[in-house]
């Protein structure tokens, strides 16, 4: 992982626990894996059950894998991940330089149709709709040639954290 740290999220400083967390990793399975679990770390330092963190994980992970596979196609490139722990939650923002969403926006909420039979469900697309189903707010944005994703999430259902 090329792990770039930001120096609030290094050291807390005077017992008190670190609220943000940035990384910049290269877009690959492996540096997506490393960062995750160092994210579960950090999440469970500051007192986040492992219900959340889970359910943080699995928004993250779709998210990331997303930008390897699609917005860089595999092909070498650098996502900034940017957490910070906040009242209402915590807000994360993915940031890349590979290809635009289509159409420059997110794809619809709603989970692709089911097939009756095992055999024929569909491999992908239920990525967006999993993301929106562990993350309170999702926004895209596009600034030049910068792809920017924020994920809000509870930190506990219904409530809020308080530093």
């Amino acid at each position: 992982m090329n792990g770039q740290a930001g120096a609030e999220a290094q050291g807390a400083g005077c017992g008190r626990m670190a609220r943000m967390f940035y990384r910049q990793i290269a877009a690959e399975d492996l540096a997506v894996r490393a960062l995750l679990a160092e994210m579960r770390g950090w999440l469970a330092t500051l007192g986040i059950g492992e219900e959340r963190c889970g359910a943080i994980e699995i928004g993250l992970a779709e998210a990331l894998n997303n930008v390897v596979e699609h917005a860089y196609a595999n092909a070498p490139g650098e996502i900034a991940v940017d957490m910070r722990l906040a009242a209402d939650g915590l807000r994360v923002i993915l940031c890349d330089r590979g290809a635009p969403l289509p159409r420059q926006r997110l794809p619809a909420a709603a989970a692709p149709p089911t097939p009756r039979r095992r055999a024929a469900l569909p491999e992908g697309g239920f990525g967006w709709h999993l993301i929106r189903s562990v993350a309170r707010d999702v926004d895209y944005a596009r600034a030049g040639d910068r792809n920017c994703l924020t994920l809000v999430f509870d930190i506990m259902p219904g409530a809020t954290w308080s530093p």
